[in-house]
């Protein structure tokens, strides 16, 4: 099925998404595990590329180590360079809509979903991470990859 939109469930609203450890690769390269690589993890993770290739093009296009964080605005351009279409999933001062949770992301193909100080990669309604974000995390939209 492609996805052309978010797909969200209200009757599954509350179910927990599997999660599924991963690193994007990065323990052949790094040793750290307490780094601020969300992005870099994630887009080797939903990409299917190779983290030193990723983390080597992410560098490049913010000039510094992606290593200690990425600003948001970069993660913007990065992910819409790579493909992605932004679904947001709430506005300023709306309150949050969606948490971490099946039925409230998509559940089906490739994404990225952005949270308060973090990004994790969701591949059919797995979260692929160093560690589980929470389900009561608000999400604030998904990056949606087709073509990946």
């Amino acid at each position: 099925m492609e996805i052309t939109e978010p797909i969200t469930n209200s009757y599954l609203r509350g179910m927990k998404l599997g999660f599924n450890p991963n690193d994007g690769g990065r323990s052949k390269y790094f040793k750290g595990k307490n780094v601020g690589d969300c992005v870099t993890r994630a887009i080797a993770i939903v990409t299917g590329r190779d983290y030193k290739e990723v983390y080597d093009w992410v560098k490049s296009k913010i000039g510094k180590t992606p290593r200690n964080g990425v600003p948001k605005k970069d993660v913007k351009k990065l992910l819409n360079e790579l493909g992605g279409k932004w679904y947001p999933f709430m506005g300023i001062g709306t309150g949050c809509k969606s948490h971490l949770r099946f039925g409230e992301v998509p559940v089906t193909g490739k994404c990225i979903c952005q949270l308060s100080h973090h990004v994790t990669a969701v591949i059919d309604g797995v979260i692929n991470d160093t560690y589980h974000p929470g389900e009561d995390r608000c999400v604030y939209g998904v990056w949606i990859f087709k073509n990946v």
